[in-house]
């Protein structure tokens, strides 16, 4: 099949867009206003953008809470899902009021950071400080801005339970991490192999 998308007519019960752009890590942000209050949300459009300097994404549909939050105090922390913790990361997708914590819906514990003042998930095995550097409404071909906010944020320090490394590396085989597939679906990483980049054959071998 095929379509073109300023049309959409896919004929498919649902549109299968994120379900190809699978899977998608999930940023389960935490962020603390400056009343005090916290916030703790997952965001299937979530992803490290580069390592130089470590920048990392999340995209809000709407100037949801964890925007507002982290943008209005310029922090915010990116906490690792995992399989054993996708319960508990539902429950904070629910539209609970600002100011209401999540972390007391979902029954997790918040952890101090070092460096910025948003709590990180202490039942995640890895958690990513990060101060805003920019965020924006991306915008269509046309020019018309996305009424998604995207925030993108340093991460200035990073936290992990030495309960998933391996000879020094992290084990995602350990932690298991949650993504995002399309629809209502998930998946956990379970199984991990590893693939040595190809080397270009040069003179010496024709």
């Amino acid at each position: 099949m095929f379509y073109t998308t300023d049309r959409n007519e896919h004929g498919l019960p649902h549109d299968p867009f994120k379900a190809i752009v699978s899977p998608r890590p999930i940023g389960w942000i935490s962020t603390r206003a400056r009343d005090g209050s916290v916030n703790l949300a997952p965001y299937s459009f979530f992803n490290a953008v580069c390592d130089s300097p470590k920048l990392v994404m999340f995209s809000s549909a709407g100037m949801k809470d964890s925007a507002s939050i982290a943008i209005e105090t310029g922090e915010f922390v990116a906490n690792l899902a995992t399989g054993d913790l996708a319960r508990q990361l539902n429950r904070t997708s629910a539209q609970a009021p600002r100011g209401v914590s999540e972390f007391a819906l979902a029954g997790l514990t918040e952890a101090p950071c070092r460096l910025v003042t948003a709590p990180r998930v202490a039942e995640s095995p890895a958690a990513l400080e990060c101060r805003v550097t920019e965020s924006f409404r991306p915008k269509g071909l046309d020019g018309t801005p996305s009424p998604y906010f995207m925030v993108i944020g340093e991460v200035v320090a990073v936290h992990i339970d030495e309960a998933i490394l391996t000879d020094g590396m992290l084990d995602m085989s350990l932690a298991r991490p949650l993504s995002r597939l399309g629809y209502l679906d998930y998946a956990v990483t379970e199984e991990v192999f590893q693939m040595s980049r190809p080397r270009m054959p040069d003179a010496s071998d024709v």
